[in-house]
């Protein structure tokens, strides 16, 4: 199962917007051709489509491949931007998934200095 809470998990997030047709087998191939590696375990790829109101999402647990989609029934996902030109992804921490896929907008948000992940 997907646990967000788990702190070994890498959330690799693509910049740029895919066919929302793709499942397992284009998605992985995404996942391989744009970030550099096949889904592996705790391993997580986050995609879009163009107009931001879809997102799926890729995950290999050990025993098999996991797709599971949202759709947003009105406005838009607030998508990371490229912080250099040709960045294809960016690696997210599991809280900043979670309030991606709640609807925060990321963009200007920082950590304050005080902030320590639990260990």
């Amino acid at each position: 199962m997907i646990g967000l809470g788990a702190g070994a998990l890498k959330i690799y997030v693509a910049l740029d917007p895919c066919d929302m047709r793709k499942s397992f087998n284009g998605l992985s191939e995404l996942a391989a051709r744009h970030h550099g590696s096949n889904p592996g375990r705790d391993s997580l790829f986050v995609f879009t489509n163009k107009s931001k109101n879809r997102i799926k999402l890729l995950y290999f647990d050990g025993t098999g491949t996991w797709v599971a989609a949202k759709r947003l029934e009105k406005g838009r996902f607030s998508w990371p931007a490229p912080s250099s030109a040709g960045q294809r992804r960016i690696k997210l921490q599991t809280e900043a998934l979670q309030l991606l896929l709640d609807g925060v907008d990321l963009r200007g948000a920082s950590l304050k200095p005080w902030y320590e992940r639990p260990g």
